[in-house]
């Protein structure tokens, strides 16, 4: 029985990745222009949070006023944005987003570091991964 939880667990971990590759693909074709990226400081992430349990809902609301704070900035771009949620081990919570820097955020305004601090807060350390995780990746959905 636990052999069959385990592959029904994976199953859905793949199913949510593909899920979020599809509507990556899906922007990709899109007729809507974008700013050209070729040559620019531009950094795409994917960047997994390991919720508390019992949180979800408080950091559902600090991930979409983080979005809000990126964009007022103007220190990402609108597309790509995908958030997904997924349920690990033990019936705990996760959320995986990816989306693109316009610049790396290596000297982030004091705003986002208070949005980061919030997001730390919610988040917890698992099975040997960090509360947060995360870094660059290559899009190559619409290339």
């Amino acid at each position: 029985m636990g052999e069959q939880r385990m592959n029904i667990q994976q199953f859905m971990k793949t199913a949510y990745f593909l899920l979020a590759v599809s509507f990556l693909a899906v922007d990709g074709c899109s007729t809507t222009r974008q700013a050209d990226r070729s040559g620019s400081d531009s950094e795409t992430v994917l960047v997994t949070y390991h919720v508390q349990s019992g949180k979800e809902t408080e950091f559902q609301k600090v991930l979409s006023h983080a979005w809000d704070v990126y964009r007022s900035d103007r220190l990402v771009y609108a597309k790509p944005h995908v958030v997904v949620r997924n349920t690990e081990d033990r019936n705990k919570t996760s959320f995986t987003e990816v989306f693109t820097w316009v610049k790396s955020p290596d000297h982030a305004p004091d705003d986002v570091k208070a949005v980061w601090n919030q997001e730390q807060s919610l988040c917890e350390a698992r099975d040997g991964h960090r509360g947060i995780e995360g870094g660059e990746v290559e899009l190559i959905i619409g290339k």
